[in-house]
This record gives C-alpha cells, structure tokens and sequence, in this order.
C-alpha cells in the first residue's frame, strides 16, 4: 500500500485531522480523564480490528492521536481509514475534535558533515547511534525527544545560527499564527515560499519556520 499525496489527503476532507510532517494528527477535547480513558479503550479495540495502530497521548483534557504507516513512512488509505473510525467514535462519545490544535516540533541544523554529527545527536539524544538513520534525521523510536533534521547546507566556519525550529500547523493556523508572532515582537524574515513555510526571527535574529503540508 503506496503513500497518499497531499492531495489526496486533501480531497479525503478528513475533518477532524491535519498533516503534520509524514503523520496525520488530531486533537480531540474530552474534558475530563475519565471520558478520555473511555475514548482511548474505544481507539484501541478499533486498533486492534484493523491491526493498525495509531500513537495516543493520553492527558486530563484531551487526547491527542498520530497516525501513519510505519512500513511505508508515510499516510496510507489505512490511516485514512481508521481516522474516519476514530472521528465516529468521538461523535458517538459526545467529543469534539479541535482542528486547528495540532502542533508538531522538529528541530532543523544546518550543517554540511551530517555523517558527522548524526551520530553525536543520536546519542546525546537516546544513548545510541540507532537513532540516526545515516542521512538526514535522528529520530527517538520512543518518541521522548523531538526529530532533528539536518539541512543541508554550504560548509561555513563564521558565527551564524545553526539551530533552528520546524514548528508544523494547520495550513488554516498559518496566518493567525503568523500574526499572533509578529504582534509578539516578532520580524517575518521570509514568505516566498509560503504556504509551504514561512521564517520568522525573533528580536535577537533567531530564526523559527512555520510549516504546512501546501505546496510540497
């Protein structure tokens, strides 16, 4: 089973759910943690008939869910699937999803020696150089620490930022988050790639990304 384009993600008009990077993502408002725990039981039996199984985050208020194909990296008509399953079970449950919730935090470094130090940030990151996966990303299997990405970029020696963070929205959350940055001292630094990502620094220079699965 292939991967879905984001359009075909799109034309899929799953409500409740965005893209975020490779995943799809809901956040759904349960109000207390008993309702959430009933919610989580009524995911995982649905799980488990369709022997797929999405990532939950469990806390007072909310659940939050992430689903992709592991085999394939990426979303497949399974997620497709069973997001439609979980949307079901939340409206027979009196839940309500919160669309434009769902944020995902990966870091960016750009760095020409990725070789290098992929491995270093793998075990600084998890205590093992498994984590990195020999190209261009160190990824914590146990999902405690964020990806880190490295960019590829020229090889430099002059101070400049390295670091930097891929903060990924809902396309529909970009402009009022875009703004909502700006009111709060913020520069746009970079929108030429919009809707795709925008760059934003802060008032001493550091650069953030807001990114969205448009255009890519």
């Amino acid at each position: 089973m292939g991967r879905l384009t984001v359009q075909q993600i799109l034309d899929a008009d799953l409500a409740d759910w965005t893209r975020l990077a490779v995943a799809l993502h809901a956040r759904f408002d349960t109000g207390d943690f008993a309702t959430g725990t009933d919610f989580v039981t009524a995911i995982s039996e649905a799980a488990e008939d369709a022997d797929h199984h999405p990532d939950l985050t469990l806390t007072y208020g909310a659940v939050d869910v992430q689903l992709h194909s592991h085999d394939v990296g990426g979303v497949t008509d399974r997620d497709v699937d069973l997001a439609r399953q979980i949307s079901d079970i939340a409206v027979e449950l009196g839940i309500e999803s919160v669309p434009g919730a769902p944020t995902l935090v990966e870091i960016g470094l750009d760095t020409a020696r990725p070789e290098l130090l992929g491995p270093f940030w793998s075990a600084v990151l998890t205590g093992s150089v498994d984590a990195w996966n020999g190209d261009e990303e160190v990824k914590d299997p146990t999902g405690q620490t964020p990806l880190i990405w490295m960019q590829d970029t020229t090889p430099h020696t002059e101070p400049r930022q390295r670091f930097h963070l891929d903060v990924w929205i809902p396309p529909e959350e970009l402009e009022a988050r875009t703004e909502a940055v700006l009111a709060a001292g913020g520069t746009l630094f970079d929108d030429s790639e919009s809707p795709s990502f925008v760059v934003l620094a802060d008032p001493d220079g550091n650069k953030a990304c807001l990114c969205t699965l448009l255009d890519r």
